[in-house]
């Protein structure tokens, strides 16, 4: 009976400190913008960082394998990853995962931002901003220009931009491999990229289905940001979980759309054409390829 009643103790202190974590200072707020402010104790025991990655030495990887993977926003289990999409009706602590990363590089908080999936051409906040916006002058604004090129025609101007709702997914990059140190098969994502349609064919008769990379982040890079970003959790608001968390246990959908080959990683719609069956089919082959190789391991 005793140790019933520790344990009961123990699950009340345990719900008691995540509700103080993730809900700080709430019930002793005297202000609205007290709420979610730590008193000098809390931000001195405060210890909360994302778990440091592990040094894996090359010599460790007994097998390896790059995949690209391609997560739809559009399915139910990834649909933390893309609300909310209004940020000023919400507070400042819930943000899309698209403008979490888009609010990193604009404060300087994530630097490495590339153009491709293999992180050579590296970008600018300002870079990205112009990539954002699409900006249409009609036909009345250049007469008026040409009439008197100091004018102003900001009424002639038409602006498109790309927001939180206009993603419409994300495609990752990672690496497994298995590590015979530790005799498992583990994983690690290198990249992360928004996925969106060409704001320059937005309007313009463009297949809307196409889908681009807005940019290409380099996830070790963005990994403190993440991990203070948090999701809503349907289950226990009191116990949010992180961007961080979240990608790196894999608790979303994906679909792999090209692994690295011989063929200069070409991706899966490039040989198999027409036909999003066979794609599907040939996806979920590489993704039993690279699970039975764990067990092939074990296999003598």
């Amino acid at each position: 009976m005793k140790f019933i009643k520790n344990i009961i103790l123990i699950l009340i202190l345990f719900i008691t400190t995540n509700s103080l974590w993730s809900q700080a200072n709430l019930l002793n707020a005297k202000d609205p913008s007290e709420i979610g402010k730590k008193n000098q104790k809390q931000l001195i025991a405060d210890n909360d960082e994302p778990l440091p990655y592990g040094f894996v030495d090359d010599r460790d990887i007994l097998w390896s394998k790059v995949v690209w993977e391609y997560i739809d926003l559009n399915e139910r289990l990834n649909l933390p990853l893309y609300y909310p999409t209004e940020s000023n009706q919400i507070s400042s602590d819930r943000r899309s995962l698209f403008e979490t990363l888009l609010n990193g590089i604009n404060t300087g908080k994530i630097t490495q931002v590339y153009d491709d999936d293999y992180f050579t051409q590296k970008l600018t906040a300002a870079n990205i901003s112009k990539r954002l916006v699409r900006v249409d002058t009609a036909d009345g604004g250049f007469a008026v220009l040409n009439t008197n090129p100091n004018a102003n025609i900001e009424e002639y101007i038409d602006r498109t931009a790309l927001t939180s709702q206009s993603i419409i997914g994300f495609e990752i990059k990672g690496v497994w491999y298995f590590d015979k140190k530790l005799g498992e098969l583990k994983y690690r994502l290198l990249g992360i990229a928004p996925m969106a349609p060409d704001i320059q064919r937005i309007g313009r008769g463009g297949d809307p289905n196409e889908k681009i990379p807005v940019f290409w982040v380099y996830y070790p890079d963005a990994r403190d940001v993440l991990h203070r970003m948090k999701i809503f959790n349907p289950k226990n608001s009191a116990y949010p979980i992180s961007f961080d968390h979240v990608l790196n246990s894999r608790r979303f959908s994906a679909v792999i759309t090209r692994e690295e080959n011989i063929y200069g990683n070409r991706k899966i719609s490039d040989y198999i054409r027409g036909n999003s069956l066979f794609q599907v089919l040939e996806a979920e082959k590489i993704k039993d390829g690279i699970r039975n190789k764990e067990l092939d391991m074990w296999n003598y």
